[in-house]
């Protein structure tokens, strides 16, 4: 079995890893957390006009339809580039849930818009530092009315429409509301990436449409599908920390020698290394699963978010180390790495989480 990306696919990855070179640098990132702005509309209209946005989204429905491997290549590069953009909420959350399971009406209603970047969505499933499970969801929908708060929500403050995860009598389901209609507050949370920004979102009686049937097991199909385009943003996060590090230990000199040849570094650099390429390994097999839709998704995407947060975050942090206390000023991008690490890490759940779906993944399938 073959892993490895195409020709066309790796020309896909250049011509965006140039594109994000020239319009998303470090400046462009650090403009959007200097300036307070909650994302970078410009770059994010301009993904749009690429076709980045809508790449997994078929043709009948306004995207392009090139499939989940290439939007695997796209999610890479972002995380390489640390776009300031609401791309995991609308593309990898959104898109999946109203593709997995969306009417044919909600697809044709929806997704043009969210292809082209005119429309941002989001998914609300916290409602506090606790856990969501599916005993625990207190919002609630009565006769098609949403009442109850989530916190946080990932760029919940700029989307025009949510998926929520919310109770109607006993069952929980999945519900998509109007976050510009009546019956919807929202308030910016404070967190510690800005540039990707978070909110409380607070519902009374506001106007909630539903979508699929399945409840809880649906919501977990979505964060699988999801589980495997971050696990690429967070290579690309982590395979940039490595560069970033081993640049600078090339050119930073102690007792008249390259850092880089010292062994305590050289460990550093091997050990970071090791990590990123297991989790790409992992998050390779995760790709495989999405774009075939295998009965392998639960384990492969659970391992690839897993391994994907491991590396990313020991690469982050590995490079601050490696760039010794100019690591921890403002002035170089090592925080701003380690920032996009944290938020990763959470946006779908914590670690200790995702290990635990892995373990019952694994359970599940050695018993069938």
């Amino acid at each position: 079995m073959n892993f490895e990306f195409d020709d066309d696919q790796r020309m896909l990855r250049d011509q965006a890893r140039r594109f994000l070179l020239d319009k998303s640098p470090p400046e462009v990132v650090r403009q959007t957390l200097e300036d307070e702005q909650p994302f970078d509309r410009d770059l994010w209209q301009q993904f749009g006009d690429m076709g980045w946005i809508g790449a997994a989204i078929p043709e009948e429905y306004g995207g392009g339809g090139m499939g989940h491997l290439e939007l695997c290549v796209i999610a890479e590069e972002l995380g390489r580039a640390l776009a300031p953009t609401p791309f995991a909420s609308s593309v990898y959350l959104g898109a999946e849930a109203l593709l997995t399971a969306g009417s044919e009406e909600q697809k044709q209603g929806y997704l043009p818009d969210l292809a082209t970047g005119a429309a941002i969505w989001c998914l609300a499933l916290s409602e506090g530092p606790q856990p969501a499970t599916e005993k625990n969801i207190a919002a609630a929908v009565s006769n098609g009315k949403l009442s109850g708060a989530k916190i946080p929500v990932a760029d919940g403050d700029i989307a025009d429409r949510a998926i929520v995860v919310a109770r109607d009598g006993g069952t929980v389901g999945l519900y998509i509301v109007d976050l510009n209609g009546s019956g919807v507050e929202r308030e910016m949370v404070a967190t510690m990436d800005p540039t990707r920004s978070q909110a409380k979102l607070t519902f009374k009686d506001a106007a909630a449409e539903k979508l699929g049937d399945d409840g809880w097991p649906l919501l977990e199909r979505i964060q699988d599908r999801a589980a495997v385009l971050i696990a690429f943003e967070q290579i690309g996060g982590a395979q940039a920390c490595l560069e970033m590090a081993k640049e600078y230990a090339m050119g930073r000199f102690a007792f008249g020698r390259p850092i880089a040849g010292y062994q305590a570094i050289k460990h550093r650099l091997a050990d970071m290394y090791i990590q990123i390429e297991l989790a790409r390994s992992n998050s390779y097999y995760g790709a495989w699963a999405l774009s075939t839709d295998a009965a392998e998704l639960p384990v492969a995407a659970a391992t690839a978010r897993v391994s994907g947060n491991e590396a990313y975050h020991f690469a982050a942090k590995e490079n601050i180390q490696i760039h010794g206390g100019m690591g921890f000023t403002w002035e170089f991008n090592c925080h701003l790495y380690y920032r996009r690490s944290r938020q990763l890490a959470l946006v779908l759940g914590s670690q200790r989480r995702w290990k635990d779906r892995l373990i019952r993944a694994l359970e599940r399938r050695n018993a069938a």
